[in-house]
């Protein structure tokens, strides 16, 4: 089937076959880019218009248990300056940023046991008191049903998993022997009975991925259907075991943007700071695709170096103002505005 014809059954039935996806995928073009661009963006465009939803991310801690190949903040990695915030500067950078009027507040670290669930829960319940109608997102790794549950009824309303990639084997190959696809999958499962807005999302480009295998993964949005999908490209860091692998693509990237829009129309779609760090105007860039989220920076300017998932990570040095500033002077450059109310994915 011409690959016109796939977008042309995409955009009608929000689907195609494993086999189609990949030779979407594998016969890209800039023409063909630009096509799937266009319509997802008149489909982002009919749902949420111009408006691109704000959140505030919050570093709360680079202490992982995990190993994860691809990951600077692995256990491993010993020249990593360690940090963890306390409830108290978690608090103080939620009240900051909602002074400056954001309304979501996304609190992301790594797998670090001293966030306890009643630790979180009083937090949760402070951060919801002192900012009234914001919404709280958690990202926070793998835990039981049961601790997604607690923190579900102190108030979390979101939470953020990534899955890293739908193919079980190519799981194996970026993770640890102790971690397992099948208890992300479960994860994913219980936050989404649970009740809580989920993301998922993957990388583009990690090592030994195949158009295959992000078939598989746009299957899996097509299927599971996330409230929020984070999609960004592998950038390599110095002290991991994929150090000289080669990074993903701006180009890929936006093209699975645009894909993923039309696959689910609400979805709501970050345009990631990993894309920034790879090309000057990447997060453009992904909101020119389809993406409809930006989220800046409120860590404390002292540890936002420390949380370096990957090499060369933008915005480390500004102030949480200025990384607003900065964003919105990025979108309206682009005929976008920056919206900050909770921003809810809008079912249709």
């Amino acid at each position: 089937m011409p690959p016109e014809t796939l977008i042309d059954k995409l955009s009608a039935a929000h689907s195609l076959t494993l086999d189609e996806y990949a030779a979407l995928i594998d016969s890209r073009t800039p023409e063909l880019a630009r096509e799937l661009a266009h319509r997802a963006v008149e489909v982002r465009q009919s749902i949420y218009g111009t408006d691109v939803y704000v959140r505030g991310l919050i570093e709360i801690s680079n202490i992982c248990k995990n190993d994860c190949l691809y990951c600077g903040i692995r256990r491993s990695n010993r020249s990593c300056h360690r940090y963890r915030l306390t409830p108290e500067q978690i608090l103080d950078c939620a009240k900051e940023g909602y002074a400056l009027g954001f309304r979501t507040f996304v609190l992301q670290g790594g797998e670090d046991g001293y966030y306890t669930d009643p630790l979180l829960c009083v937090l949760i319940e402070k951060i919801k008191s002192a900012c009234p109608g914001c919404a709280v997102t958690l990202s926070l790794g793998e835990r039981s049903r049961e601790s997604y549950q607690r923190l579900f009824d102190a108030g979390a309303d979101r939470y953020l998993l990534r899955h890293e990639t739908a193919d079980p084997v190519h799981y194996a190959a970026l993770h640890p022997p102790e971690m397992s696809f099948e208890n992300r999958m479960r994860c994913l499962r219980d936050l989404r009975e649970i009740g809580y807005q989920v993301g998922c999302g993957f990388m583009v480009g990690s090592p030994g991925q195949t158009s295959a295998q992000l078939a598989q993964d746009l299957k899996f949005i097509e299927t599971f259907h996330p409230d929020m999908c984070g999609i960004g490209p592998f950038v390599p860091h110095h002290e991991t075991p994929f150090r000289d692998k080669p990074g993903g693509t701006v180009e890929l990237t936006c093209f699975l943007l645009s894909v993923i829009r039309l696959i689910h129309p609400p979805v709501l779609l970050p345009a990631t700071t990993a894309l920034g760090t790879i090309h000057p105007t990447g997060r453009e860039q992904g909101i020119l695709a389809g993406a409809n989220v930006v989220m800046p920076n409120l860590s404390p300017v002292a540890v936002r170096g420390d949380y370096e998932l990957y090499d060369n990570k933008i915005c480390t040095g500004e102030e949480s103002a200025q990384c607003r500033g900065c964003l919105e002077g990025r979108m309206e450059s682009i005929g976008y505005r920056v919206v900050t109310h909770r921003g809810d994915v809008k079912r249709i």
